[in-house]
């Protein structure tokens, strides 16, 4: 048995895809590293880019920090928090509190692949500065430090005023290294919408075509924000509008109006509707489009509109001896086509570019003031507008992701949703728990908020409020689908790192003896058994209480962990039996691990003896912490 949640490391991205490569490509690879020399060879100068060759695309400094920032794996881990949540034990709905840079990294193993729809708003990099101050080399540290978890001199992190806020590569660094991330989470038909304004959307989508592929460009949708002018305008424009960037393979479309189709002549087909037969090209551009329509029976002849005809004349005799042309009375009528309801090829049209008509940022600021009472939140997305991507971008059972959630309104909104087509749906959300600034007037209301309900001033606070009181006054009545959520927080992993003190060996040894850290729980310590082994977080989590000792199935047996601080060589054969039995009623694959922590075995001999025993049974995977 060994260590193995890699001293608490998240998924290593870059190791994940040398091994790849090393699948297509054997000879690329050699001693876990790409031999570029034989890269060459394989694809020849087509293949590779030479180094300072100019070439097409977007590049700024810190591109490549932030890259690799991106794939350098996490030391953390998500601790779970009950007494926070809403349904623990049912709820498939995750708020994740920490740096969404962090915690995407540690979602990449779980939900890789997974998830449907990821919608984010993320900082518009306005003038003011975002709190996402990444440290290239130990992001996790600096993420502790930024939110007042780790700090020398004892200072709060708030949102300041700086000039560098208006620079283009923090935030493009900054959005950079969690798409990329972001990317690996979506499913093969997985679709991205993003929020913007004009200040970086020329960028962002160059940034999405680098990362997304500029052929799963959907739409640059138009959001008519501002119901009203702004009179305050410095340069006479009125900006009224924002955008929501779409990647993907393909959105759903606008329901289509088949009231529109009957029968009135009782034909045989079903319901039809009239359609238009004028075509779209010039004679020159399509001559065979371009001649005079006669009705065969009254031989009146309609002529030729401008732009000819949509179909060509062997296409026509067809429509006309099936009887589906509906011919005018009058010569200067335009003669249609019979369009029947049994051959539409989709219940769907086209969904405008022009989205959310009628929804303005201020009935994002009503739904906060329904709830609450009071404005806590400075421009909030409004419900209706997010429910109408959620139709859009999922079907039912699709989880939903959100890693700038702000207010909730993502959240708010799948619940909504369901109500409206009744779909399941779930959601993650991931906020970052950045203090209110004490010196923001406008942040007053959420301040007392937090004073008066005895909260930390601290945005995921509110987001979590807001959830609480969306499900009190709105979805607490509604029993058919999951209006709770699991709350969890990025913090260090339980795993003790390995610290050698070369001066003080024997101390080093007795200070390593019990890799957990001091003070984590049992549960504690499950979830990050289910990141690393790249099990679900809202998989159910079940126990049983053998010889004094708590027993965990994870999963429904995809991971068994036994964390008793004592395992003597007479409880082998209860514990033993105990896990086989179990994993015979699950009936799981043989590919189960199963847990326990190293030093809680008696001796050697008794660890050695406990894997004999479970390998006999098929249970090979025996792991110790």
């Amino acid at each position: 048995m060994k260590v193995t949640l890699q001293d608490g490391q998240s998924l290593d991205i870059q190791q994940e895809n040398i091994e790849a490569l090393q699948q297509l490509f054997p000879e690329l690879v050699r001693d876990g590293k790409v031999n570029f020399d034989v890269f060459r060879h394989v694809f020849g100068d087509l293949g590779v880019l030479e180094e300072g060759e100019e070439k097409f695309g977007l590049n700024w400094h810190g591109k490549k920090k932030a890259r690799q920032n991106a794939f350098t794996p996490s030391l953390g881990t998500l601790l779970p928090c009950p007494e926070e949540s809403v349904d623990w034990d049912t709820t498939q709905n995750l708020f994740i509190e920490g740096d969404n840079l962090e915690v995407l990294k540690l979602l990449q193993k779980s939900y890789a692949n997974k998830v449907k729809m990821i919608y984010i708003d993320p900082p518009y990099n306005t003038g003011n500065d975002f709190v996402y101050k990444d440290n290239y080399v130990a992001s996790l540290d600096s993420y502790l430090y930024y939110t007042d978890q780790k700090d020398d001199e004892g200072n709060k992190l708030i949102s300041k005023q700086e000039s560098d806020g208006r620079l283009h590569t923090k935030w493009l660094s900054m959005m950079y290294s969690r798409l990329l991330l972001s990317k690996n989470l979506l499913k093969s038909d997985g679709l991205i919408f993003i929020s913007i304004n004009d200040i970086e959307v020329a960028h962002l989508k160059m940034l999405c075509n680098e990362i997304f592929g500029q052929e799963n460009f959907i739409a640059n949708f138009v959001w008519k924000s501002r119901q009203n002018k702004d009179n305050r305008t410095i340069n006479g424009a009125s900006i009224d509008h924002e955008y929501v960037l779409c990647y993907g393979n393909k959105i759903r479309g606008e329901n289509r109006n088949l009231s529109q189709y009957s029968n009135p002549d009782d034909d045989e087909r079903g319901d039809w509707t009239s359609a238009n037969m004028v075509g779209i090209a010039t004679a020159e551009r399509r001559p065979n489009l371009h001649y005079d329509l006669i009705d065969p029976e009254t031989n009146i002849n309609y002529g030729c509109p401008t732009m000819g005809w949509r179909y060509d004349r062997k296409s026509i005799a067809k429509l006309i001896e099936e009887k589906r042309i509906l011919w005018p009375t009058n010569p200067d009528g335009r003669p249609r086509r019979k369009a029947f309801l049994n051959e539409l090829e989709s219940e769907f049209t086209g969904f405008s570019s022009l989205i959310g008509q009628d929804i303005y940022t201020r009935h994002g600021t009503a739904d906060i003031m329904d709830l609450f009472g009071e404005r806590v939140f400075d421009f909030p997305k409004p419900v209706d507008l997010l429910t109408k991507l959620i139709e859009q971008g999922t079907k039912d059972g699709d989880i939903v992701l959100d890693f700038f959630a702000g207010s909730g309104t993502t959240a708010h909104a799948v619940w909504r949703q369901m109500l409206s087509d009744n779909k399941k749906r779930r959601f993650i959300l991931v906020q970052l728990p950045e203090y209110l600034n004490a010196l923001n007037l406008e942040q007053k209301s959420a301040r007392l908020f937090c004073e008066k309900n005895q909260l930390v001033p601290r945005i995921s606070e509110l987001t979590k409020a807001r959830l609480k009181l969306a499900i009190e006054k709105e979805f607490k009545e509604v029993g058919r689908f999951d209006f709770g959520f699991k709350v969890l927080k990025l913090d260090k992993s339980n795993i003790q790192p390995w610290n050698v003190h070369t001066d003080d060996l024997e101390n080093t040894l007795d200070l390593n003896e019990d890799h957990l850290i001091e003070g984590r729980t049992e549960l504690d310590v499950l979830y990050e058994l289910l990141l690393k082994r790249g099990i679900d977080l809202a998989t159910p989590i079940e126990k049983r209480e053998i010889n004094s000792k708590t027993l965990y199935s994870i999963g429904y047996g995809a991971v068994f962990a036994c964390l008793d601080d004592s395992i003597l060589a007479s409880d082998l054969d209860v514990i033993t039996s105990a896990i086989i039995e179990w994993h015979k009623e699950l009936a799981p694959s043989n590919d189960t691990h199963i847990f326990f922590k190293d030093s809680a075995f008696q001796d050697d001999v008794v660890k050695t003896n406990l894997a004999a025993i479970l390998e006999q049974n098929g249970l090979k995977h025996v792991r110790s912490l």
